[in-house]
């Protein structure tokens, strides 16, 4: 195993995501729509560590395995991306409306894909794809708490956040050691401290969907 730390941490977060993602599909509630999105949220926050992890630590960059798996990596933030505009869209906006947030959001995702499987696959194109949507829907967490204010809620805004600071601390190589605690490894034990938060958050609103629907509909 080439990076042992960075790949065992990796498969930890792509564990913890599975089992987020497997909750949150269980989960009988009215919200069956925003769910779905969470679900997805989540499963493709965990095939980006899984298959990110088996990279770092089994197929070096210039390797076949690391040229057959690195392109779905970074597809799959791609994707955790477009359910972020997506659950935005879903709870700040009314249907039509969000309608057309997801369907930018959708030719964005086939944008980006485009350019991952035929121009570039440097993680700054992931992270640039990735900050825009989460912002958004740092933004719609804030504008629904303001309105129906509940922990679990500032949590997830709080997450989300963090998962940019992550981000930013991944991309400027901040690390404990540089072999035994890398930038990749501190950024991936941030993220699944951070994507707990979102996770709560995201229980919450899909409980509380019907309710949340209702208040917006008001609210128009």
């Amino acid at each position: 195993m080439f990076e042992p730390i960075v790949t065992l941490t990796d498969w930890a977060l792509a564990l913890e995501c599975a089992l987020f993602a497997a909750l949150l599909a269980h989960r009988q509630t009215a919200g069956a729509a925003l769910r779905r999105w969470w679900v997805v949220f989540f499963a493709s926050a965990s095939a980006a560590p899984l298959l990110g992890g088996t990279v770092h630590g089994f197929f070096p960059q210039g390797s076949s395995g690391h040229g057959w798996l690195w392109p779905p990596t970074l597809l799959a933030v791609g994707a955790t991306a477009l359910c972020g505009w997506a659950i935005g869209a879903r709870l700040c906006f009314r249907r039509p409306v969000a309608h057309w947030i997801v369907a930018a959001a959708a030719v964005q995702f086939v944008v980006y894909a485009a350019l991952v499987l035929c121009v570039t696959q440097s993680f700054g194109i992931a992270v640039a794809v990735y900050v825009p949507a989460a912002l958004f829907l740092w933004s719609c967490l804030i504008a629904i708490d303001r309105r129906q204010p509940a922990r679990p809620l500032r949590q997830a805004a709080w997450g989300v956040l963090i998962t940019l600071a992550a981000g930013g601390g991944q991309q400027l190589r901040i690390g404990l050691h540089p072999t035994w605690f890398d930038h990749n490894a501190v950024y991936h034990v941030v993220q699944g401290v951070a994507l707990f938060l979102v996770f709560r958050g995201a229980r919450w609103l899909v409980d509380a969907s019907a309710a949340l629907e209702v208040a917006h509909a008001d609210a128009s």
